[in-house]
Protein backbone atom coordinates (compact mmCIF):
# COMPACT_ATOMS: atom_id res chain seq x y z
CA UNK A 1 0.00 0.00 0.00
CA UNK A 2 1.29 3.47 -0.85
CA UNK A 3 2.01 5.51 2.26
CA UNK A 4 0.85 9.13 2.26
CA UNK A 5 3.83 11.45 2.30
CA UNK A 6 4.17 14.11 4.98
CA UNK A 7 7.20 15.67 3.28
CA UNK A 8 6.08 18.35 0.88
CA UNK A 9 8.30 19.33 -2.02
CA UNK A 10 8.73 23.12 -1.92
CA UNK A 11 9.73 23.12 -5.59
CA UNK A 12 6.24 22.00 -6.57
CA UNK A 13 3.17 24.14 -6.87
CA UNK A 14 0.19 24.13 -4.52
CA UNK A 15 -3.26 22.80 -5.38
CA UNK A 16 -6.42 24.51 -4.15
CA UNK A 17 -9.74 22.65 -4.16
CA UNK A 18 -12.23 25.49 -4.34
CA UNK A 19 -15.99 25.36 -4.03
CA UNK A 20 -17.58 27.43 -6.81
CA UNK A 21 -20.91 27.50 -5.01
CA UNK A 22 -24.33 26.71 -6.51
CA UNK A 23 -23.90 28.54 -9.80
CA UNK A 24 -24.07 32.32 -9.47
CA UNK A 25 -20.60 33.80 -9.89
CA UNK A 26 -21.05 36.22 -7.00
CA UNK A 27 -21.79 33.41 -4.55
CA UNK A 28 -18.22 32.11 -4.55
CA UNK A 29 -16.33 33.02 -1.36
CA UNK A 30 -13.98 36.01 -1.32
CA UNK A 31 -11.06 33.66 -0.68
CA UNK A 32 -12.07 31.48 -3.61
CA UNK A 33 -12.36 34.46 -5.97
CA UNK A 34 -8.95 35.82 -4.90
CA UNK A 35 -7.29 32.47 -5.55
CA UNK A 36 -8.93 32.20 -8.97
CA UNK A 37 -7.50 35.60 -9.85
CA UNK A 38 -4.02 34.28 -8.94
CA UNK A 39 -4.30 30.85 -10.55
CA UNK A 40 -1.93 29.67 -13.26
CA UNK A 41 -4.25 26.83 -14.33
CA UNK A 42 -7.83 25.96 -13.41
CA UNK A 43 -9.40 22.51 -13.75
CA UNK A 44 -13.15 23.07 -13.57
CA UNK A 45 -16.34 21.02 -13.37
CA UNK A 46 -18.90 20.89 -16.18
CA UNK A 47 -21.41 22.94 -14.18
CA UNK A 48 -19.04 25.87 -13.66
CA UNK A 49 -20.40 28.62 -15.90
CA UNK A 50 -18.58 31.17 -18.07
CA UNK A 51 -19.30 33.99 -15.59
CA UNK A 52 -17.31 32.10 -12.96
CA UNK A 53 -14.43 31.51 -15.36
CA UNK A 54 -14.37 35.24 -16.10
CA UNK A 55 -12.83 35.55 -12.61
CA UNK A 56 -9.64 33.87 -13.89
CA UNK A 57 -8.96 35.19 -17.41
CA UNK A 58 -5.20 34.92 -16.85
CA UNK A 59 -5.34 31.16 -16.16
CA UNK A 60 -5.27 28.18 -18.45
CA UNK A 61 -8.79 26.77 -18.19
CA UNK A 62 -9.29 23.01 -18.48
CA UNK A 63 -12.72 21.33 -18.40
CA UNK A 64 -12.68 18.06 -16.44
CA UNK A 65 -16.34 17.73 -15.62
CA UNK A 66 -18.63 14.75 -15.18
CA UNK A 67 -22.20 14.77 -16.45
CA UNK A 68 -24.59 11.82 -16.28
CA UNK A 69 -24.98 10.13 -19.67
CA UNK A 70 -22.26 12.26 -21.29
CA UNK A 71 -18.58 11.84 -22.05
CA UNK A 72 -16.73 12.52 -18.80
CA UNK A 73 -13.19 12.69 -17.49
CA UNK A 74 -12.12 9.59 -15.57
CA UNK A 75 -11.29 10.37 -11.94
CA UNK A 76 -7.83 8.77 -12.03
CA UNK A 77 -7.02 10.93 -15.06
CA UNK A 78 -8.12 14.09 -13.22
CA UNK A 79 -5.92 13.09 -10.28
CA UNK A 80 -2.92 12.65 -12.57
CA UNK A 81 -3.47 15.99 -14.29
CA UNK A 82 -3.52 17.80 -10.95
CA UNK A 83 -0.26 16.13 -9.91
CA UNK A 84 1.36 16.82 -13.29
CA UNK A 85 0.26 20.47 -13.19
CA UNK A 86 2.06 20.98 -9.88
CA UNK A 87 5.32 20.11 -11.66
CA UNK A 88 4.86 23.12 -13.99
CA UNK A 89 2.77 25.74 -12.18
CA UNK A 90 2.78 27.38 -8.76
CA UNK A 91 -0.96 27.93 -8.21
CA UNK A 92 -3.27 25.17 -9.38
CA UNK A 93 -7.01 25.39 -8.82
CA UNK A 94 -9.46 22.50 -8.91
CA UNK A 95 -12.79 24.34 -9.16
CA UNK A 96 -15.76 22.25 -8.07
CA UNK A 97 -19.45 23.05 -8.12
CA UNK A 98 -21.05 23.63 -4.72
CA UNK A 99 -18.75 22.56 -1.87
CA UNK A 100 -15.71 20.38 -2.64
CA UNK A 101 -16.35 18.07 0.31
CA UNK A 102 -19.91 17.09 -0.60
CA UNK A 103 -20.46 14.58 -3.44
CA UNK A 104 -17.35 15.91 -5.14
CA UNK A 105 -14.86 13.02 -4.84
CA UNK A 106 -12.46 15.38 -3.14
CA UNK A 107 -11.01 12.60 -0.98
CA UNK A 108 -9.57 10.83 -4.02
CA UNK A 109 -7.99 14.00 -5.36
CA UNK A 110 -6.57 15.04 -1.98
CA UNK A 111 -5.07 11.59 -1.45
CA UNK A 112 -3.37 11.59 -4.87
CA UNK A 113 -2.01 15.10 -4.35
CA UNK A 114 -0.64 14.38 -0.87
CA UNK A 115 0.92 11.09 -1.93
CA UNK A 116 2.86 13.04 -4.57
CA UNK A 117 4.23 15.35 -1.86
CA UNK A 118 2.23 18.33 -3.10
CA UNK A 119 0.63 20.92 -0.81
CA UNK A 120 -3.15 21.12 -0.96
CA UNK A 121 -5.76 23.40 0.56
CA UNK A 122 -9.55 23.18 0.52
CA UNK A 123 -11.68 26.32 0.20
CA UNK A 124 -15.34 25.61 1.04
CA UNK A 125 -18.29 26.76 -1.03
CA UNK A 126 -22.05 27.12 -0.69
CA UNK A 127 -23.73 23.82 -1.48
CA UNK A 128 -26.88 23.78 -3.64
CA UNK A 129 -29.19 22.73 -0.79
CA UNK A 130 -28.43 25.88 1.18
CA UNK A 131 -28.76 28.05 -1.92
CA UNK A 132 -32.11 26.37 -2.61
CA UNK A 133 -33.37 27.14 0.89
CA UNK A 134 -32.28 30.75 0.45
CA UNK A 135 -34.07 30.98 -2.89
CA UNK A 136 -37.26 29.58 -1.38
CA UNK A 137 -36.78 31.81 1.69
CA UNK A 138 -37.66 28.71 3.67
CA UNK A 139 -35.50 27.09 6.32
CA UNK A 140 -34.67 23.39 6.04
CA UNK A 141 -35.17 23.13 9.80
CA UNK A 142 -38.13 24.35 11.85
CA UNK A 143 -38.69 24.20 15.59
CA UNK A 144 -41.16 21.48 16.48
CA UNK A 145 -41.24 20.13 12.92
CA UNK A 146 -37.78 19.49 11.50
CA UNK A 147 -34.71 18.78 13.64
CA UNK A 148 -32.69 16.88 11.05
CA UNK A 149 -31.64 17.34 7.43
CA UNK A 150 -30.12 14.74 5.11
CA UNK A 151 -28.26 15.45 1.88
CA UNK A 152 -28.63 12.38 -0.32
CA UNK A 153 -27.41 11.14 -3.69
CA UNK A 154 -28.46 7.85 -5.23
CA UNK A 155 -25.45 7.92 -7.52
CA UNK A 156 -22.90 5.29 -6.49
CA UNK A 157 -19.35 4.66 -7.61
CA UNK A 158 -17.57 1.32 -7.40
CA UNK A 159 -13.97 2.46 -6.93
CA UNK A 160 -13.95 2.09 -3.13
CA UNK A 161 -15.90 -1.18 -2.99
CA UNK A 162 -13.82 -4.38 -2.56
CA UNK A 163 -14.20 -6.87 -5.41
CA UNK A 164 -15.73 -9.48 -3.12
CA UNK A 165 -18.49 -7.16 -1.88
CA UNK A 166 -21.71 -6.29 -3.65
CA UNK A 167 -23.15 -2.78 -3.73
CA UNK A 168 -26.26 -2.49 -1.58
CA UNK A 169 -29.06 -0.26 -2.91
CA UNK A 170 -29.01 3.22 -1.43
CA UNK A 171 -31.89 3.67 1.01
CA UNK A 172 -33.70 6.86 1.97
CA UNK A 173 -32.52 8.17 5.37
CA UNK A 174 -35.05 8.83 8.11
CA UNK A 175 -34.47 12.59 8.40
CA UNK A 176 -37.14 15.28 8.75
CA UNK A 177 -36.03 17.17 5.65
CA UNK A 178 -34.52 15.34 2.69
CA UNK A 179 -32.51 16.99 -0.08
CA UNK A 180 -31.65 14.83 -3.09
CA UNK A 181 -28.77 15.74 -5.37
CA UNK A 182 -28.64 14.24 -8.88
CA UNK A 183 -32.03 12.60 -8.36
CA UNK A 184 -33.85 13.60 -11.56
CA UNK A 185 -34.18 10.14 -13.08
CA UNK A 186 -35.15 8.63 -9.71
CA UNK A 187 -37.65 11.30 -8.64
CA UNK A 188 -40.81 9.18 -8.95
CA UNK A 189 -39.15 6.13 -7.37
CA UNK A 190 -37.85 8.18 -4.43
CA UNK A 191 -41.31 9.49 -3.61
CA UNK A 192 -42.94 6.09 -4.05
CA UNK A 193 -40.47 4.57 -1.59
CA UNK A 194 -41.05 7.34 0.96
CA UNK A 195 -44.82 6.90 0.77
CA UNK A 196 -44.48 3.13 1.11
CA UNK A 197 -42.26 3.47 4.17
CA UNK A 198 -44.76 5.86 5.71
CA UNK A 199 -47.49 3.24 5.29
CA UNK A 200 -45.35 0.82 7.26
CA UNK A 201 -44.75 3.39 9.96
CA UNK A 202 -41.02 3.53 9.23
CA UNK A 203 -40.79 7.15 8.12
CA UNK A 204 -42.75 10.35 8.71
CA UNK A 205 -43.23 11.56 5.13
CA UNK A 206 -46.71 11.05 3.64
CA UNK A 207 -48.44 11.66 0.29
CA UNK A 208 -49.20 15.28 1.26
CA UNK A 209 -45.64 16.15 2.31
CA UNK A 210 -44.43 19.28 0.44
CA UNK A 211 -41.91 18.88 -2.37
CA UNK A 212 -39.82 21.53 -4.05
CA UNK A 213 -37.67 20.86 -7.08
CA UNK A 214 -35.18 23.54 -8.09
CA UNK A 215 -33.21 23.56 -11.31
CA UNK A 216 -30.09 25.66 -11.90
CA UNK A 217 -30.51 27.24 -8.47
CA UNK A 218 -29.10 30.78 -8.05
CA UNK A 219 -28.60 31.29 -11.81
CA UNK A 220 -30.63 33.21 -14.38
CA UNK A 221 -32.08 29.88 -15.53
CA UNK A 222 -33.45 28.92 -12.10
CA UNK A 223 -36.85 27.21 -12.10
CA UNK A 224 -39.10 25.85 -9.31
CA UNK A 225 -41.64 23.05 -9.26
CA UNK A 226 -43.81 22.94 -6.14
CA UNK A 227 -46.20 20.14 -5.17
CA UNK A 228 -46.48 17.04 -2.96
CA UNK A 229 -44.99 13.57 -2.70
CA UNK A 230 -48.17 12.15 -4.19
CA UNK A 231 -47.83 14.25 -7.35
CA UNK A 232 -44.12 13.46 -7.59
CA UNK A 233 -44.82 9.72 -7.25
CA UNK A 234 -47.36 9.97 -10.07
CA UNK A 235 -44.67 11.26 -12.43
CA UNK A 236 -46.24 14.72 -12.78
CA UNK A 237 -42.82 16.39 -12.90
CA UNK A 238 -41.15 14.06 -15.40
CA UNK A 239 -41.93 16.14 -18.48
CA UNK A 240 -41.00 19.38 -16.70
CA UNK A 241 -37.36 18.49 -16.09
CA UNK A 242 -34.64 20.03 -18.25
CA UNK A 243 -32.01 17.35 -18.74
CA UNK A 244 -29.33 20.02 -19.24
CA UNK A 245 -29.85 21.62 -15.82
CA UNK A 246 -28.84 20.28 -12.39
CA UNK A 247 -31.91 19.49 -10.29
CA UNK A 248 -32.36 19.51 -6.53
CA UNK A 249 -35.29 17.69 -4.88
CA UNK A 250 -36.30 19.01 -1.44
CA UNK A 251 -38.87 17.14 0.68
CA UNK A 252 -40.21 17.85 4.15
CA UNK A 253 -42.84 19.43 6.39
CA UNK A 254 -40.54 22.36 7.11
CA UNK A 255 -41.26 23.50 3.56
CA UNK A 256 -45.05 23.58 3.97
CA UNK A 257 -45.30 27.27 4.83
CA UNK A 258 -43.70 28.15 1.54
CA UNK A 259 -46.16 25.91 -0.31
CA UNK A 260 -49.02 27.89 1.15
CA UNK A 261 -47.47 31.19 0.07
CA UNK A 262 -45.85 30.29 -3.23
CA UNK A 263 -47.28 33.37 -4.92
CA UNK A 264 -44.55 35.32 -3.13
CA UNK A 265 -42.05 33.79 -5.55
CA UNK A 266 -43.64 35.49 -8.51
CA UNK A 267 -41.85 38.44 -9.97
CA UNK A 268 -40.93 40.03 -13.30
CA UNK A 269 -40.73 37.32 -15.90
CA UNK A 270 -42.33 34.72 -13.61
CA UNK A 271 -44.73 32.24 -15.04
CA UNK A 272 -47.13 29.76 -13.42
CA UNK A 273 -48.28 26.68 -15.31
CA UNK A 274 -51.59 25.41 -13.94
CA UNK A 275 -51.53 22.39 -16.19
CA UNK A 276 -49.96 20.21 -13.53
CA UNK A 277 -53.14 20.09 -11.44
CA UNK A 278 -52.18 21.02 -7.87
CA UNK A 279 -48.52 21.62 -8.62
CA UNK A 280 -46.93 24.92 -9.59
CA UNK A 281 -44.17 25.71 -12.02
CA UNK A 282 -42.35 28.96 -11.35
CA UNK A 283 -39.71 30.20 -13.78
CA UNK A 284 -37.25 32.89 -12.70
CA UNK A 285 -36.11 33.95 -16.14
CA UNK A 286 -35.41 37.48 -14.97
CA UNK A 287 -32.78 36.52 -12.42
CA UNK A 288 -29.17 37.33 -13.14
CA UNK A 289 -26.17 35.49 -11.81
Amino acid sequence: MTRMSNNLNDALGKVYLIGAGPGAADLITVRGAKLLAQADIVFHDALVGPEMLDLCPQAIQVAVGKRCGKLSSAQHFINKRLVDAAQKYQTIVRLKGGDPMLFGRADEEITAIKEAGIAVEVVPGITAALAGAASLQQSLTLRGISRSVAFVTLSQGTENIPDNQSIAPTSNPNADTLVYYMGRKDAARISQQLIKKNTGGLIKHNPDTPVHILEAVSTRHERHWTSTLKELAAGKVDSWFDSNSPALIMIGEALRNHSANSQNLEGPGSEIDNGLQDSQVITHSARRA
